[in-house]
C-alpha cells in the first residue's frame, strides 16, 4: 500500500533555527549510525523512518560508513526513500559524511580533496539523490591542511551536490579556523555535530562558546549516552555487578554510581517522564543546542523521545539538582 505521510506531521515536533542560517532543524532528529545496516531487516528499519516522518522529524543524518556493513545504512536508506519518501523530498533534510575508513587505499579516509569528493559521489549513487542537504567533514585531519579540506566543501556545495556543510568531533580551536576558511570562501558553516549528553560534555569547555560567536548551530549526537541515559540502565548495572562479563569497568557500578541514577530517575517520574526524556530536556535546555539526533531500534523509542518536547522546561531548582547529581557520575558506555 502506497504510504501517504500524516497530515498532522509538523503539529506536534517543534524546530529551532540552526546558528544564523536560514535553515530549522526539528529538535529531534533520527540518526542511521545503528539499527539501519545490512545487519537489520528492512521492514523494521522502514517503520522506524516512516513513523518518525509523521512525528514531524524530516532530518535523517547518514555517513558513508555507516551499517554493518559500511554503505549498507545508505542503501537502505536509498531504499525506502524511493519506495515512500521520493514526493517529500523537499520537505526532507538528509545528511551524510565522510572521514572514516570507507575504502582500502591512501584515499579512502580523512579529509582530502579526492576522499572526500569521492565519497560524496557514492553516497549520492546509494541513497539514489541528486544532492544532500547537509555534508560533514566526520572528523579533522591532521595531515591534510586544513584548507585543503574546507575548498573541497566548498567545492561540493557549488557543485550543487550538498546544499550546505558542516563539521563532527571539531574540537573549539579546529572549528574556529575551519569555520573562518569557509566563511572565506564564501560557504558558511550551517551545524557542527559533536558527542554531548549529560555524561560527555567537553563541548561546554569552549566549543560552544566558538559556536555561538560564530552563528554556528550544533545537534548533538548520542544525546543518551549509548544507552546509559535510559530507564533500564539501572538495571543493567546492577546485573553486571551480580554477574561480571568485563564488559564494563567495576567503576560503572559503585554504590555512588547506582545512586546517581536512581536520583536522575526520580527527578524524572516527578516530571512525569522517563529518564531519557529528561536528558533529551536537558540536551535541549538552551539555545546552544539546535537538535539531539537519536538512535533508535523500534519505533516506541522514537515516540517516547519525541514525546520529551511536550514537557515544561527545566527549572532553576531541577538544573541545580541534576548538576549535583551528575557531579563525578562517569561516562561508562556500553
Amino acid at each position: 500500500m502506497p504510504y501517504t505521510a500524516s497530515e498532522q506531521r509538523y503539529d506536534e515536533m517543534t524546530y529551532a533555527r540552526s546558528g544564523k542560517s536560514g535553515i530549522r532543524l526539528p529538535q529531534i532528529a533520527l540518526g542511521l549510525w545503528q539499527n539501519f545496516g545490512g545487519n537489520r531487516t528492512l521492514d523494521i528499519q522502514e517503520e522506524m523512518i516512516l513513523r518518525s516522518f509523521d512525528l514531524g522529524i524530516n532530518h535523517f543524518d547518514l555517513a558513508n560508513n555507516y551499517g554493518p556493513p559500511p554503505g549498507s545504512a545508505e542503501e537502505n536508506f536509498g531504499v525506502l526513500f524511493k519506495k515512500h519518501l521520493r514526493p517529500y523530498r523537499d520537505e526532507l533534510l538528509i545528511s551524510t559524511k565522510a572521514g572514516y575508513y570507507m575504502w582500502k587505499g591512501p584515499y579512502g579516509e580523512w579529509g582530502s580533496r579526492k576522499n572526500l569528493i569521492a565519497s560524496l559521489d557514492q553516497s549520492l549513487d546509494r541513497m539514489g539523490l541528486d544532492y544532500v542537504d547537509i555534508f560533514y567533514h566526520h572528523r579533522p585531519d591532521p595531515n591534510t591542511p586544513l584548507e585543503e579540506t574546507m575548498a573541497a566543501l566548498d567545492h561540493i556545495v557549488r557543485q550543487g551536490k550538498a546544499l550546505y556543510v558542516g563539521l563532527s568531533n571539531y574540537d573549539a580551536k579546529q572549528t574556529r579556523e575551519a569555520v573562518a576558511i569557509l566563511r572565506s570562501l564564501g560557504t558558511p558553516c550551517l551545524v557542527h555535530q559533536p558527542n554531548y549528553s549529560m555524561l560527555n560534555r567537553w563541548i561546554e569547555d569552549g566549543l560552544q562558546d566558538v559556536l555561538d560567536e560564530q552563528g554556528v548551530g550544533s545537534i548533538a549526537f548520542c544525546p543518551l549516552g549509548r544507552g546509559q541515559l535510559t530507564n533500564k540502565y539501572v538495571d543493567k548495572i546492577k546485573e553486571e555487578r551480580a554477574n561480571p562479563t568485563g564488559n564494563l569497568k567495576t567503576e560503572a557500578y559503585t554504590d555512588e554510581r547506582i545512586a546517581k541514577f536512581e536520583a536522575l530517575q526520580a527527578v524524572a517520574e516527578r516530571r512525569g517522564q522517563t529518564i531519557s526524556q529528561l536528558a533529551l530536556n536537558w540536551i535541549l535546555r538552551d539555545n546552544r543546542v539546535t537538535s539531539a539526533l537519536i538512535g533508535a531500534s523500534r519505533v516506541s523509542q522514537i515516540e517516547e523521545n519525541v514525546a520529551a518536547l511536550k514537557a515544561p522546561s527545566l527549572t532553576s531548582e531541577e538544573l541545580k539538582e541534576i548538576e549535583s547529581i551528575l557531579d563525578g557520575i562517569g561516562n561508562y558506555a556500553w
